[in-house]
């Protein structure tokens, strides 16, 4: 089945990502006139996103100024039936990321001639970027901030095409991020990317000759493994891998690559600079045949067929030309080039709920225990299977940490009532004892799930909207509510996991992941302190089965943290009741009044001399020192008498 996207009629889908598609469409004209083109076109629900709308119309706006045979050219821009399109050139080749594949399989590099020959046309692309103007030549002030093998093409005839500027940065791009927010691809950002600063042209310079040199290694400059430490190197620009290409490479091909690899944007060149180095170590070793020899490359490795004579369409399980998406996310990770009769999965129905949802509203109802494992779901409105039997769909919906078994309160040894305060003392006594397992909170429909580790919060899950970890990246700052819906998109092909997808996207770098999935975690878990009615109870043994971070966080601080949120109405109350009782301090407290951090006004309250007073006068002398005082004394009683620091005889 064909379709038409104003006077385009696609054939072929060539990848879809979180937000848009691409596709390889003709134009048909009189006289048998066709063109061939790469048309890209937003998801059809997302079309009326305002942000994506904005960031899609910006990359029309961008490419549209710019003419340079070394980047993928715009032909059009328009909208039919509702839905935004852009129309491409058709870069009909393979990109240097499937070229590192292949020589990376086959234990080889690339040729020399290869590497400065598209070091050559990238620079000289990048040069007309930086220095592009508008129509009043005014600069633009563009930085490409996406310069990685996926985003190279080569054409089947060995030329270079610079692709997506998706997330291109201007000077008169509205602004839809915070500043000091990362773009770009782990492995291929500028230190000033890692740490989010301001970014001009040598920023570009400094990726590209990160790809560079990975062609020359036919390995990461940065390495592999741990993503920060990935981060550490390309903060610190250590380039010592480089090093090992000395053995083989002529130094001054290893140095010309070096010099755009400088720490501080001041010590690297220009893209200019840096075309005119590399055009002088071809023209000087005689390395002037870049083109046949990257054809031949390319057909050598079998990344383009034989003979470009006339294909016509391409046919189904053809190698699509890598194409990216705006969000920066390549078409090898996307699926093979399919017939259109195929669309991509994109709606869900679920059984007893009227109407479709979008892959990431299900994947909500699944967090927030709407939808269970068991629960029917047609995909597409194919035949409805339970929620577990979804390949995509299993390891959210299947995961301990996401269900919400009925009968915990019958299997649990230890339950009790919330009354406001009563949650302190009991976590109190879990880490204490160094317990592992769930503790379960329910209040209503309201539910919550703390699970500890050998005494320790280790996972919070809830069915509270607004604590997904995608709504507290939107409130928080760290991220636009479409690029949430971006990772959400894709998440399957993350392993379920919304942190994960967002790195992927170039959206969050990892740091800033880890950063934020902990704090959620903290917001979580201190939210549960603030419940003033609903039962808990403890399982013993449970697990989430989530991958979770190792924790920044000392128990005993979370409590004294916990004891911060409790309403001070109801602490009054409560020490009201004690007001005679003789406060003493607790010779055998579990652990010392150190390891709380407490802040020196609840020192004052928690250091109890050892002749005891009573809870009234302890009171009374705070609240002649204010109010604000007397709100800290509660707390503070609170605290010490939850975590039996304090003893009211």
């Amino acid at each position: 089945m064909r379709r038409h996207v104003g006077p385009y009629v696609l054939e072929q889908r060539l990848a879809t990502g979180g937000m848009a598609e691409v596709f390889v469409a003709r134009r048909p004209g009189p006289h048998g006139f066709r063109k061939r083109v790469a048309l890209k076109r937003i998801l059809p629900q997302y079309a009326r996103d305002p942000d994506f709308v904005a960031m899609f119309v910006d990359e029309a706006r961008i490419c549209a100024q710019l003419d340079h045979p070394n980047l993928v050219q715009v032909f059009d821009f328009g909208e039919a039936d509702g839905e935004l399109y852009i129309a491409m050139e058709y870069v009909d080749g393979s990109s240097v990321n499937r070229l590192l594949r292949a020589v990376a399989a086959r234990g080889e590099a690339v040729p020399e001639e290869v590497v400065l020959h598209v070091g050559s046309q990238c620079a000289h692309a990048l040069d007309h970027v930086h220095r592009a103007v508008d129509e009043q030549g005014r600069p633009l002030g563009l930085v490409h901030r996406d310069v990685s093998p996926a985003n190279v093409l080569l054409s089947r005839t060995g030329h270079v095409k610079l692709a997506d500027f998706g997330i291109a940065l201007s000077s008169g791009k509205r602004a839809r991020t915070d500043e000091g927010h990362v773009r770009g691809k782990l492995g291929y950002m500028s230190p000033e990317q890692v740490v989010g600063r301001a970014l001009d042209g040598r920023s570009d310079v400094f990726t590209l000759c990160t790809v560079l040199a990975e062609m020359l290694l036919a390995e990461p400059l940065f390495g592999t493994g741990n993503d920060v430490d990935v981060l550490v190197r390309i903060r610190d620009a250590d380039v010592s891998r480089l090093n090992r290409a000395l053995r083989r490479v002529p130094r001054d091909v290893v140095e010309v690559v070096r010099t755009g690899l400088a720490r501080r944007p001041e010590d690297r060149p220009t893209a200019r600079e840096l075309a005119v180095a590399i055009d002088s170590v071809r023209r000087r070793r005689g390395l002037v045949r870049g083109p046949e020899r990257t054809a031949a490359l390319l057909q050598r490795l079998e990344l383009v067929t034989p003979s470009p004579a006339d294909r016509g369409a391409v046919e189904a399980g053809a190698r699509p030309t890598t194409l990216l998406d705006p969000v920066g996310l390549a078409s090898e990770t996307l699926p093979q080039v399919v017939d259109l009769s195929a669309p991509a999965p994109q709606l869900y129905e679920i059984a007893g709920r009227a109407g479709s949802v979008s892959f990431p509203e299900l994947v909500r109802l699944i967090t927030l225990g709407a939808v269970g494992p068991q629960t029917p779901v047609r995909r597409h409105g194919g035949e409805a299977r339970p929620a577990a039997e979804l390949p995509e769909l299993v390891r959210i919906v299947c995961s301990p940490g996401r269900t919400w078994p009925g009968d915990v309160l019958v299997r649990s040894e230890r339950r009790g009532v919330l009354d406001g305060a009563s949650l302190v003392h009991v976590v109190h006594r879990l880490c204490t004892e160094g317990a592992t397992g769930a503790l379960y909170l329910f209040d209503g429909d309201r539910r919550k799930k703390i699970y500890f580790v050998e005494g320790r919060p280790e996972f919070v899950t809830s069915t509270d909207p607004s604590e997904l970890l995608g709504e507290f990246l939107v409130t928080t700052g760290r991220c636009l509510r479409m690029e949430v819906d971006m990772g959400l998109a894709v998440m399957s092909r993350h392993g379920g996991r919304l942190g994960d997808a967002l790195v992927a996207l170039g959206i969050l770098r990892p740091a800033e992941l880890y950063a934020a999935i902990w704090e959620q975690v903290r917001a979580r878990y201190l939210e549960a302190f603030r419940w003033d009615r609903g039962q808990w109870a403890f399982v013993g043994g449970e697990r989430s089965g989530e991958e979770v971070l190792p924790g920044t966080h000392d128990p005993r601080e979370l409590l004294r943290d916990a004891a911060r949120e409790s309403d001070v109405a109801r602490l009054a109350a409560r020490h009201a009741a004690l007001e005679n009782r003789r406060l003493l301090g607790n010779p055998r407290a579990p652990v010392p009044l150190a390891l709380y951090r407490v802040p020196p006004a609840w020192t004052r309250v928690l250091s109890v001399p050892l002749e005891g007073t009573t809870v009234g006068a302890v009171l009374d002398s705070e609240r002649r020192r204010g109010p604000r005082s007397l709100d800290e004394a509660h707390r503070a009683l609170h605290l010490g008498l939850s975590c039996e620091l304090l003893l009211a005889a």
